[in-house]
Parts: structure tokens; sequence; C-alpha cells
């Protein structure tokens, strides 16, 4: 059988299509840090470009912009330092108490359906005394057995904190060259349509950068306010904390959550903190989920808040963590691609009869 020269065409970029998939698959732990360091360069290009127009060198614009970043991440992860700094003296001292809360309590009812439980509040206290007041070179002796458990994670993330900023300075240094080479690829008839496919994205993927910052900024205000209002010592902390890290679903939250049930149990050691913690963020949780995020960051990229709720639950189910965390994005990028088909669909032979 004889192949016409568009179904030559075709299979020629469905073999490249599938060739180019599976070589991601195959190098996807070596190109993990590459992947992240264009998705930050992405990011962050715009703002060395205005500061290259500005008549700023380019080494000197990309390194205040990277070092900005970076210190704002450090800034976020240094919010917990606090809260750690206040909490762990008091687990000493709180925790043989709530166990024996905890014993007087749960015991008799346990002893209601036959079950005789005694929990060893001396026990519980020395263990925790050992873990908490352990000198500097026990947390280092436990640190490097952790690092000879599980070496090859702590060489992982350790090369990635490294090469991903690396990465990162080298490809903000030469990122217009190379969106040029990389137009230059496209074949010339179809550039024009290639570039206005990339500019809508570009406008698209935009929209959602300022929509999820928008939402973390609001979650970080209403978590600290209402941790506050429900007399949390360290609620400044936390709530900021919570609100900035929702930008990793669920982990960001979740983290959020021990630190608020902590404070909660260290604070108050009675039902009164948990079930604030409860209410803070349980309606936290359902303001951003069906209400902020898509309204703010939905309508802004054209998707409607069904539509979010259901490509975070599909990315999730196929990809696990990591299509939660793109879902929106890449939602994004579907939903120019199903417009500009929808255009050809309807002006095509097979619409319009």
């Amino acid at each position: 059988m004889t192949l016409t020269s568009a179904q030559r065409k075709t299979l020629t970029w469905t073999a490249l299509a599938i060739a180019a998939a599976v070589l991601l698959w195959l190098l996807a732990p070596v190109l993990t840090p590459f992947l992240i360091g264009a998705s930050l360069a992405y990011a962050l290009g715009p703002a060395v470009e205005r500061l290259v127009a500005r008549r700023w060198p380019r080494p000197a614009a990309v390194v205040v912009v990277e070092v900005g970043a970076i210190v704002a991440v450090l800034a976020l992860a240094l919010l917990i330092v606090p809260i750690l700094s206040k909490e762990l003296p008091q687990l000493k001292q709180q925790v043989p108490l709530l166990a024996d809360k905890l014993d007087a309590t749960l015991s008799p009812w346990l002893a209601q359906f036959g079950i005789h439980v005694t929990l060893d509040s001396a026990s519980i206290k020395a263990m925790v005394l050992k873990v908490l007041d352990g000198n500097v070179e026990d947390w280092l002796r436990r640190a490097l057995s952790s690092a000879r458990i599980g070496g090859s994670y702590v060489l992982a993330i350790v090369g990635n904190a490294v090469l991903i900023p690396l990465v990162l300075f080298y490809l903000l240094m030469d990122w217009p060259k190379l969106l040029a080479r990389v137009r230059e690829l496209v074949p010339p008839r179809l550039r024009e349509q290639t570039d206005s496919f990339l500019v809508e994205c570009d406008v698209v993927l935009g929209q959602y950068l300022r929509g999820q910052m928008l939402v973390m900024l609001v979650l970080a205000m209403y978590y600290a306010v209402a941790l506050r209002l429900f007399g949390f010592d360290l609620a400044v902390p936390v709530g900021v904390f919570t609100g900035l890290a929702v930008f990793i679903p669920y982990l960001g939250f979740g983290l959020g959550l021990v630190l608020a049930l902590l404070a909660a149990v260290l604070q108050f050691a009675n039902w009164y903190g948990l079930v604030a913690v409860a209410v803070v963020y349980g309606f936290g949780q359902l303001f951003e989920s069906f209400y902020l995020t898509p309204r703010l960051v939905g309508e802004r990229i054209g998707l409607s808040p069904l539509t979010v709720i259901f490509a975070l639950l599909a990315f999730g189910q196929l990809f696990g963590f990591v299509g939660v965390l793109v879902a929106l994005p890449l939602s994004a990028v579907l939903l120019v691609a199903a417009r500009r088909l929808k255009h050809l669909y309807v002006n095509s032979a097979l619409y319009l009869g």
C-alpha cells in the first residue's frame, strides 16, 4: 500500500513524538533538576528581562533575581524555626502531662468494653527527655546514620539543591537565545501559527501564576488572623507558613496543619485547641478549594470552577502528587489547544457539511 505525502508526515511526527516520550521516561531521574530549572526560568525570566531593559548587565540581573528567589524560599522555610524553637521546649513539659490526661480519660472509657490499657507516664517522659535533650553529637550521629541508610536519597536531595540553582543561572543567561533556537526548529510554514499558540499559552500561564500568588496571600492572611482570633501564640508564623505553602498541593497544607495541631496541644492542652484548628483549617480548605482557586485561578485562565476541581482530581489520579502540582498549568495549555481545535473544527468541511 502506497502512503500519501500527508500520511507519511503524520507517521513521521507520530514516531518522533513517541520517541521523545520514551526518552523522557527513561531519563526522568536525570531530567528532573533540568525541568525544574526550566520551569523556574520561565517564571523568573520576565523579571530578568525587565532589569535588562533598564540597562542592567544580564549577569547582574540574573544573579539578583535568582538570589531573590532563593531568599524567598529560605524565608518560607525559616518560618518553621520560631515555631519549633518555642514548641520543642514545651514538649518536655507537656507530653507527660498530656499522657496522664489521656490515660485518665481513655482508660475508663476502654474499660467499659473490656479493654484495659494504662499509659506509663514515667517511660514516656524519659523517652521525650532522651530525644529532646540529646547533645549535638547525638543529633549528628543520627543524621549520619540516616544518611548511610538512605544515602541515595540524601545525595539526590543535596545534588538537586546544588544543580537546580546552577541550571537556573545558565538558563536565565541564555533564555532569549534558547527560545530563538527552539523557534528555528519549527518548519517556516508553521512558525506563525506556533508563535500565536505560544503567545496565548504564555498569557494564560501568566494569569495562572498571578492568580496563584493571590490565593497564597489571601490564605496567609486568613490563617494568621483566624488562629490569632482563637488565641494562638504562634498564629502569625503558623498561619503565614500554611498560606504560602499551599502552592505545594496537600503537602504544604498538611505540614501547616501538623504545626497548628502541635501548637494547639502544647498551648491549650485540652480539646479547645484541637477544635479551633479543625474549624480554622476545615473552613480554610473548603474556602480555598471551592472558592479561591476556582475564582482567582480558574476564572483567570478561562476554566470554570467545576473544570478546576475535575482537573485536580483527574491529574492527581493519573500522575499522583506531581499530577496535582501541574494540573492547572497543563489545563491552561490544553485549554488553549482546545480553543484552536474547536476553531479548526467549526470551520472544517466536516462541520459545515
